[in-house]
């Protein structure tokens, strides 16, 4: 929710939650009263509340830090239930692209898009995680939802990956670091500069498998509510956004522990 309209919620809720408390507390008398200059009326209740609220401004931070604090734990029970039960396809499909230890014990899955700025952020953590890290196995998904040439720029990495998969984290790795916005020229200039073979990349363009990464990878994101890039799935966890290097660290090594990605 936008910063403006969470205000807007907060002072909402506040507002509700102190009118009720204001009603609640009028004397019996004063409920019971026959005549209706004894009654508050709706804007006498509203100034009640406003000046309690001016003269007590904290109360909307308490407000706002219980809101969050229920979203935190809406949204982590909401993942563990979409990834009780996960697909194989989601960390073992044979169209994913894998970095790392292809048979680590634990897996961070991406969903990600070229043209994604976070994405490009994040590049530094994932790849920090991986040389740290042996046990570490990252598996991407092609995820593109920021326009055409994200479109075609996923194609060309499918289609990397179906005929080099050994070069694929050098293509990725050089694509999501370039400056501005990439299409399909600039994925393809990218593989060239990878050492991979142009007439064999254009003619993967039409293999099967590459409309099928891209078809499985949306199949995924729809099944477990996925809306943005880069979002992170680990152990019972969806992390949408560039979470930082040192998050990923501290779930990693819960769902080692534990199995989860927070003990």
């Amino acid at each position: 929710m936008p910063r403006s309209f969470r205000s807007i919620a907060l002072a909402g809720a506040a507002l509700a939650a102190l009118a009720g408390l204001a009603l609640v507390e009028l004397p019996f008398e004063t409920a019971t009263a026959q005549t209706s200059t004894t009654t508050l009326d709706k804007p006498a209740i509203e100034q009640i509340v406003r000046d309690y609220i001016v003269n007590n401004p904290e109360i909307l931070i308490e407000a706002q830090k219980e809101l969050t604090k229920r979203q935190e734990a809406a949204q982590a029970a909401a993942s563990r239930q979409k990834l009780a039960e996960k697909p194989a396809t989601l960390e073992n499909s044979k169209l994913q692209a894998v970095l790392g230890n292809p048979n680590g014990d634990v897996t961070l899955v991406e969903f990600f898009d070229y043209n994604c700025g976070y994405c490009k952020r994040a590049l530094g953590d994932v790849n920090a995680l991986i040389e740290a890290d042996p046990k570490l196995k990252v598996v991407l998904k092609e995820f593109p939802i920021l326009g055409r040439g994200s479109a075609e720029a996923a194609q060309v990495s499918a289609a990397v990956n179906v005929i080099a998969p050994d070069k694929y984290r050098a293509f990725h790795d050089k694509l999501l670091a370039a400056q501005g916005q990439v299409d399909g020229a600039a994925a393809i200039q990218a593989a060239k500069d990878v050492g991979i073979d142009q007439a064999a990349l254009k003619k993967a363009f039409s293999h099967p498998d590459v409309k099928a990464t891209l078809e499985e990878s949306y199949d995924l994101a729809n099944q477990f509510g996925v809306e943005s890039t880069p979002t992170f799935i680990l152990g019972d966890a969806i992390l949408p956004g560039a979470v930082g290097v040192d998050a990923l660290k501290k779930r990693i090594a819960a769902v080692r522990e534990c199995g989860k990605a927070a003990c």
